[in-house]
């Protein structure tokens, strides 16, 4: 019995006895007539036991069973630290619905602290999400170690819908590079489709950031986008070049979840190579969209049809000019262009060799496929390739700096020396010893 039980019980016992009116034991205890005249009746047929409440020491219908708690308390003993909201959704698949204020009360019952310390929060400015699926999708990559911190460090790229925050796809690599991207993109558009426009940063895969300008781009009057960026043109695909991560926050954030989640969940899985973490992708994106999506303003997606030639359009484009013997220069190697109609020859010619995702090279004339090379043997990384002139030329080489030659104390020319007089006075000085005047 509390204290303010045991107060209400000597009011309403000298309220019994007779001590005391009604209207001073309703002053004392706070309690409405009703309710004290009720009490005053409990404690006459079962004394002080009838002022406790009827649910005391009974277990409340709400209490979560025993097998659920267990549960928990097994996920918290894991090795791998998982966060409270973790732990309700792995259990939410297993049948067991609890919420995460559950979770949280179990591990500080059990003195566990939490996996991530909350920060304040800060003031920003919320965009708000496209409307339709497919008007926006960000794209990123995040290096990290994703199968533990006993292992080496990979790279995920990663496409998100901005209207549902859906994951539409997840590529592990060594590194971030072209060929990672050009891939994801692939499985982008055969998946799903085209999007209006693509959100990400201003990495050197993805926009040019160098200040260097051709003949032609200068006559044309704007630099020829990266690989990746004649790509997207061609696809009709609008990118926008992020001026900090704070610009694209919501795949920054999911960064965040995913290296607090899918982390976790390999180490679990006992996953240690990339084929198990390959493997463990697609069920993992699958309980994710499904968990965590939200659902979009507008039910209708504006998802556009992949082109019919998109092996030739994910490629990186080199432009070229016919040798005298119709061959092409590429890649180390010289490609033999066949003769075109009656007989034509294309020596001098512009034209132009696209080097595809699979390694095959195909030779484009006015938007003709006029030769093509086969496919070397797997495995094979798309990359953009140099100029070989320019890394033979030796005046376009990035020489290293010359080191400065240590300062040496010298010493300084007196107050009547020339050399302090001033450039007229030198200047006059040598006039009059050309004239001979000594």
């Amino acid at each position: 019995m509390g204290v303010k039980e045991a107060v209400r019980l000597a009011v309403i016992r000298e309220a019994v006895a007779g001590h005391i009116s009604i209207r001073e034991g309703m002053r004392r205890t706070g309690l409405s007539r009703s309710q004290f005249l009720r009490y005053k009746r409990r404690y006459r047929d079962s004394g002080p036991s009838g002022l406790l409440h009827g649910n005391r020491g009974r277990t409340s219908e709400r209490r979560i069973d025993e097998s659920a708690r267990q549960r928990i308390v097994e996920l918290l003993d894991q090795p791998v630290a998982l966060n409270d909201r973790h732990i309700r959704d792995l259990l939410k698949q297993d049948g067991c619905v609890v919420c995460a204020e559950t979770v949280r009360r179990i591990r500080r019952q059990l003195g566990r602290p939490p996996k991530q310390r909350r920060r304040p929060q800060r003031y920003r400015l919320r965009r708000d999400r496209s409307a339709q699926i497919g008007a926006l999708v960000l794209i990123d990559g995040s290096p990290f170690r994703w199968l533990g911190p006993a292992q080496p460090a990979c790279t995920l790229i990663d496409t998100v819908d901005d209207a549902t925050g859906q994951i539409l796809g997840l590529i592990a690599r060594d590194e971030e590079d072209l060929h990672g991207y050009t891939q994801l993109l692939q499985h982008l558009l055969v998946t799903h489709g085209a999007p209006w426009t693509l959100y990400g940063d201003r990495a050197a895969i993805l926009v040019r950031n160098d200040r260097h300008w051709t003949h032609e781009e200068e006559l044309e009057g704007r630099q020829r986008p990266s690989h990746f960026g004649q790509m997207l043109e061609e696809l009709g695909i609008r990118y926008i070049a992020a001026l900090s991560p704070q610009a694209k926050g919501r795949i920054e954030r999911l960064w965040r979840t995913l290296q607090d989640r899918l982390s976790a969940e390999l180490q679990m899985y006992g996953a240690s190579e990339r084929e198990a973490l390959v493997a463990f992708l697609p069920g993992f994106i699958e309980r994710f969209n499904r968990t965590l999506a939200q659902a979009p303003q507008s039910a209708v997606a504006v998802w556009r049809h992949a082109p019919a030639k998109l092996a030739s359009i994910l490629a990186c484009r080199y432009p070229r000019v016919v040798a005298p013997d119709n061959t092409v220069s590429f890649g180390g190697q010289r490609l033999v262009i066949p003769p075109g109609p009656a007989r034509r020859s294309y020596a001098r010619c512009q034209i132009e060799v696209r080097e595809q995702l699979d390694g095959r090279c195909i030779v484009l004339f006015n938007g003709h496929c006029i030769a093509e090379r086969q496919a070397p043997a797997p495995p094979f990384r798309l990359q953009p390739r140099g100029s070989t002139r320019a890394r033979n030329d030796p005046t376009k080489r990035r020489l290293p700096p010359t080191p400065r030659p240590p300062s040496v104390d010298r010493p300084h020319p007196k107050p009547g020396n020339a050399w302090r007089r001033g450039s007229t006075y030198r200047l006059g000085a040598r006039k009059e010893k050309a004239q001979g005047v000594s």
